[in-house]
Protein backbone atom coordinates (compact mmCIF):
# COMPACT_ATOMS: atom_id res chain seq x y z
CA UNK A 1 0.00 0.00 0.00
CA UNK A 2 1.68 3.40 -1.34
CA UNK A 3 0.45 6.58 -0.92
CA UNK A 4 -0.40 8.77 2.11
CA UNK A 5 -2.66 5.94 4.03
CA UNK A 6 0.97 3.37 4.01
CA UNK A 7 0.80 4.26 7.91
CA UNK A 8 -1.93 2.39 8.46
CA UNK A 9 -1.46 -1.63 9.19
CA UNK A 10 -3.23 -4.54 7.31
CA UNK A 11 -5.17 -6.66 9.40
CA UNK A 12 -2.95 -9.38 8.68
CA UNK A 13 0.23 -6.91 9.93
CA UNK A 14 -1.50 -6.62 13.41
CA UNK A 15 -1.97 -10.20 13.34
CA UNK A 16 1.35 -11.22 12.95
CA UNK A 17 2.98 -8.78 15.56
CA UNK A 18 0.10 -9.85 18.54
CA UNK A 19 2.07 -11.19 21.57
CA UNK A 20 0.20 -14.93 21.97
CA UNK A 21 2.35 -16.19 25.17
CA UNK A 22 2.24 -14.50 28.26
CA UNK A 23 5.21 -13.86 31.00
CA UNK A 24 6.30 -17.09 33.44
CA UNK A 25 5.52 -16.20 36.99
CA UNK A 26 8.80 -17.53 37.51
CA UNK A 27 12.18 -19.14 35.77
CA UNK A 28 11.85 -22.60 35.49
CA UNK A 29 15.21 -24.67 35.37
CA UNK A 30 16.27 -28.05 34.88
CA UNK A 31 20.06 -28.28 35.52
CA UNK A 32 18.66 -30.44 38.92
CA UNK A 33 16.39 -33.31 38.83
CA UNK A 34 16.49 -33.62 41.97
CA UNK A 35 16.87 -31.77 45.56
CA UNK A 36 19.72 -31.17 46.14
CA UNK A 37 19.56 -32.10 49.96
CA UNK A 38 18.13 -35.78 51.22
CA UNK A 39 15.09 -34.78 53.97
CA UNK A 40 17.50 -35.74 56.57
CA UNK A 41 20.53 -33.26 55.96
CA UNK A 42 19.37 -30.76 58.36
CA UNK A 43 22.11 -30.04 59.67
CA UNK A 44 24.02 -29.23 56.54
CA UNK A 45 22.87 -25.49 57.23
CA UNK A 46 23.29 -25.50 60.90
CA UNK A 47 21.43 -22.33 62.10
CA UNK A 48 18.11 -22.96 59.85
CA UNK A 49 18.43 -26.01 61.75
CA UNK A 50 18.58 -24.58 64.92
CA UNK A 51 15.72 -21.93 64.19
CA UNK A 52 13.17 -24.90 62.72
CA UNK A 53 14.02 -26.72 66.14
CA UNK A 54 13.96 -24.01 68.64
CA UNK A 55 10.71 -22.25 66.64
CA UNK A 56 9.19 -23.58 63.78
CA UNK A 57 6.45 -21.69 63.33
CA UNK A 58 8.84 -18.45 62.68
CA UNK A 59 10.95 -20.84 60.60
CA UNK A 60 8.03 -21.80 58.60
CA UNK A 61 6.74 -18.00 58.11
CA UNK A 62 10.49 -17.01 57.15
CA UNK A 63 10.71 -20.06 54.50
CA UNK A 64 7.40 -19.28 53.21
CA UNK A 65 8.06 -15.61 52.66
CA UNK A 66 11.19 -16.78 51.21
CA UNK A 67 9.55 -18.79 48.68
CA UNK A 68 7.45 -15.65 47.86
CA UNK A 69 4.04 -16.28 49.50
CA UNK A 70 2.39 -14.70 52.41
CA UNK A 71 3.95 -14.88 55.49
CA UNK A 72 0.93 -15.84 57.82
CA UNK A 73 0.38 -18.66 55.53
CA UNK A 74 2.25 -21.62 57.08
CA UNK A 75 0.28 -20.86 60.10
CA UNK A 76 -3.01 -22.50 59.03
CA UNK A 77 -1.39 -25.77 58.47
CA UNK A 78 -2.58 -26.52 62.43
CA UNK A 79 -5.93 -27.02 61.89
CA UNK A 80 -5.76 -30.27 59.67
CA UNK A 81 -4.49 -33.75 59.41
CA UNK A 82 -3.11 -33.16 56.54
CA UNK A 83 -0.58 -29.97 56.21
CA UNK A 84 -1.89 -28.65 53.30
CA UNK A 85 0.63 -25.55 52.90
CA UNK A 86 3.48 -27.59 53.63
CA UNK A 87 2.43 -29.78 50.74
CA UNK A 88 1.62 -27.16 48.37
CA UNK A 89 4.67 -25.13 49.04
CA UNK A 90 6.91 -28.16 48.87
CA UNK A 91 4.84 -29.23 45.40
CA UNK A 92 5.56 -25.21 44.10
CA UNK A 93 9.05 -25.89 45.19
CA UNK A 94 9.54 -28.77 42.73
CA UNK A 95 7.71 -27.24 40.09
CA UNK A 96 10.03 -24.11 40.44
CA UNK A 97 12.74 -25.21 39.61
CA UNK A 98 12.28 -28.83 38.14
CA UNK A 99 12.40 -31.54 40.81
CA UNK A 100 11.33 -34.87 40.00
CA UNK A 101 9.04 -36.34 42.46
CA UNK A 102 5.15 -36.76 43.25
CA UNK A 103 2.24 -34.91 45.23
CA UNK A 104 2.08 -37.92 47.12
CA UNK A 105 5.49 -38.22 48.25
CA UNK A 106 4.96 -34.49 49.09
CA UNK A 107 2.07 -35.35 51.36
CA UNK A 108 4.08 -38.10 52.99
CA UNK A 109 6.82 -35.68 53.72
CA UNK A 110 4.91 -32.95 54.89
CA UNK A 111 2.79 -35.57 57.04
CA UNK A 112 5.15 -37.60 58.46
CA UNK A 113 8.65 -35.32 58.38
CA UNK A 114 7.23 -31.87 58.31
CA UNK A 115 10.26 -30.07 60.27
CA UNK A 116 12.70 -31.62 58.10
CA UNK A 117 10.49 -31.13 54.78
CA UNK A 118 10.23 -27.40 56.00
CA UNK A 119 13.79 -27.09 56.30
CA UNK A 120 15.21 -29.12 52.68
CA UNK A 121 12.80 -26.43 51.20
CA UNK A 122 14.44 -23.49 53.22
CA UNK A 123 17.86 -25.00 51.66
CA UNK A 124 16.79 -25.68 48.46
CA UNK A 125 15.63 -22.22 48.23
CA UNK A 126 18.70 -20.89 49.83
CA UNK A 127 20.87 -23.42 47.17
CA UNK A 128 19.32 -22.04 43.98
CA UNK A 129 19.40 -18.33 44.78
CA UNK A 130 22.73 -18.56 45.49
CA UNK A 131 23.87 -21.17 43.01
CA UNK A 132 25.65 -19.06 39.83
CA UNK A 133 24.16 -19.79 36.25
Amino acid sequence: MNGPFSIFLSEAEIMSKMVVTQPRPFITTSIYNDWTSGICECFQDLPQCCLAFWCLPCFNCKTAHEAGECVCLPLLDVFGCIPPIATALRVSVRQRYGIEGTVCNDCVYACCCGPCSWCQIAREIKTRKNAII
